[in-house]
């Protein structure tokens, strides 16, 4: 396994977070909600890896180091882990697993049907992730783990529903994740690796 130091740090780093807030939960330091505000931050969790994820193959081009791309796959599988921990704080923490509220929900906040959607993307780019499907599937796996690009613009329409008035914070992520998709546009994509070319030409001649 290559860069195992830097895999481990990212697996530590992406599992403390959860671990941490159930603790402050457990010590009442939540406030007088803490299910949703569980809900609430795995949810936002999920949200920064999804663009961290994202943004490591422009990192790459932009760097020129390998480093980045080594754990892009890690990301994205923690950010599918904190899909499901969001998901399944929601059914305990809101609906107290009362499956026939869900419909009642589906039809009062359609906000979920948006998230919905984001999680069954990421599922099918979860179950797919590995060199096994990537083989099997050819050409066809890149075409299906641009999913991701939809799961973002889902995802931030999924929080922008729930913020609503207050959309400071969400403009913040609504601003990264249009960067990164501006990024991958097929002229500027091209462009970036050439650019660091020639500055690293430039570089060794002075």
């Amino acid at each position: 396994m290559r860069y195992p130091l830097w895999r481990t740090a990212v697996f530590i780093c992406a599992m403390v977070w959860p671990l941490l807030w159930l603790y402050q939960a457990w010590q009442d330091a939540l406030g007088p909600d803490p299910g949703k505000v569980l809900v609430d931050r795995l949810g936002l969790g999920a949200l920064v890896l999804l663009l961290i994820t994202l943004s490591m193959t422009p990192l790459q081009k932009l760097t020129g180091w390998a480093v980045w791309i080594a754990v892009r796959r890690q990301l994205g599988l923690w950010c599918f882990a904190y899909v499901v921990l969001h998901l399944s704080a929601y059914l305990a923490f809101i609906l107290g697993f009362d499956w026939s509220q869900l419909g009642v929900e589906l039809r009062k906040r359609p906000y979920i049907i948006v998230g919905a959607m984001g999680f069954l993307c990421l599922l099918s780019l979860a179950c797919t992730s590995n060199r096994y499907s990537q083989r099997r599937m050819g050409v066809l796996w890149k075409k299906l783990h641009r999913l991701a690009y939809l799961v973002l613009v889902l995802g931030l329409l999924h929080m922008l529903w729930i913020v609503r008035a207050d959309v400071k914070e969400w403009s913040i992520y609504a601003s990264i994740g249009a960067l990164l998709l501006v990024l991958r546009l097929p002229p500027l994509a091209r462009r970036i690796p050439r650019l660091i070319a020639k500055k690293g030409t430039s570089a060794k001649k002075a």
